[in-house]
């Protein structure tokens, strides 16, 4: 018998392979699943990586590494938001799109930010502080 893996909407996951250990195909999908998105959202979901047109070894490299950084932030700050919901039940925009959007919003000088949510999106990189008890769940 095969694990069930569903999707974050409850739908089951077919993945189809040739090998015959189920929990390590959806090991190594898992993994790949996590490399896609991260690669759709910096080039689709307003880093764009692809519009800069480098080619230089060093220069991508680095960018590649500032872009991921800004994209691990974005998720911290989307999975911190109350997203608005379609009628069917899921999120409006990605955690990355919220994210991106609140980062943006909170670093231009616009009406309505503080400094406040600036160095709370700043903390988001720290992790919470927990006493010893707390950390192994008594």
């Amino acid at each position: 018998m095969s694990p069930q893996t569903r999707t974050d909407q409850g739908e089951p996951l077919i993945v189809a392979s040739n090998a015959t250990a189920a929990s390590r195909i959806l090991k190594g999908y898992r993994k790949r699943w996590k490399i896609e998105c991260l690669f759709r959202a910096l080039n689709t979901l307003g880093f764009r990586l692809e519009n800069t047109h480098m080619t230089l070894p060093g220069h991508v490299t680095r960018l590649l590494c500032l872009l991921t950084l800004a994209y691990v932030w974005s998720v911290l700050v989307g999975i911190d938001q109350d997203p608005a919901l379609k009628k069917h039940g899921r999120r409006a925009w990605s955690v990355v799109t919220l994210g991106l959007r609140s980062l943006v919003r909170a670093t231009s000088c616009q009406v309505g930010t503080s400094v406040d949510e600036l160095l709370h999106l700043i903390r988001l990189w720290t992790p919470p502080q927990t006493t010893g008890a707390e950390s192994v769940g008594y």
